[in-house]
């Protein structure tokens, strides 16, 4: 069996043992490396190509936003799952702006961690998506009018069904869900969403949600 291969970037060496525990549980899978901050990050990822990286978002040095962005500029990004305490951190938005593909609390279960994983390695939304489209509503409402002028000029691009695609991302549907809603084969939906990621120059479903309630093409 091909396992997921994870990455942990904490600066907290019991966080990163119990995160490593609960992941060695598993068959599928397994901890390739672990960094204890942002800067360890960037060199981690390119020796051991890890699938998923989870990230702590606040660290001594660079910080979990600032190497998310690192991150995705490499040629081949993983898929970066921000840990926090905190679930209305500003630090946790800006992350997944950045292109991380969720967040999971500190608190959550053992197999909320497992779950987002195989998540978010297969492609698919975050694991909380009600917490997460709450905290990007939230702060969306805060954002500068620039923000929203882009995102609103941005949707010219899109046609009437791909701005459909992206009002059912932001809802937080899966690709099955979606092609029942609008009658569409899931193969039909996925060759939406991977056009819309390159009219908008996004990376993610998180990023589509962003640009959703910056459109106001869904609401908080």
């Amino acid at each position: 069996m091909n396992q997921l291969r994870v990455l942990l970037v904490d600066d907290d060496p019991l966080v990163r043992t119990g995160l490593s525990m609960i992941l060695a549980s598993t068959d599928d899978i397994r901890v390739v490396a672990e960094a204890s901050d942002g800067d360890e990050a960037v060199p981690a990822v390119n020796r051991h190509a890890p699938d998923v990286v989870l990230m702590d978002v606040r660290m001594r040095r660079m910080n979990g936003l600032e190497a998310t962005a690192a991150l995705m500029a490499l040629a081949d990004p993983p898929k970066v799952v921000i840990l926090t305490t905190y679930d209305l951190d500003e630090y946790v938005f800006d992350a997944l702006g950045a292109g991380a593909s969720g967040f999971l609390l500190k608190e959550c279960s053992p197999q909320e961690i497992i779950d987002a994983v195989r998540l978010v390695a297969a492609g698919e939304a975050m694991l909380t998506p009600s917490a997460t489209r709450r905290l990007i509503g939230q702060f969306v409402a805060t954002r500068t009018n620039p923000r929203r002028r882009q995102a609103r000029a941005a949707l010219a691009s899109l046609s009437d069904r791909e701005r459909e695609i992206v009002t059912t991302v932001a809802q937080g549907k899966t690709n099955a869900e979606i092609g029942a809603e609008l009658h569409l084969s899931e193969a039909t939906v996925k060759t939406h969403i991977t056009r819309v990621f390159a009219k908008l120059d996004a990376t993610n479903r998180v990023q589509l949600t962003i640009f959703a309630y910056e459109a106001g093409l869904v609401s908080a």
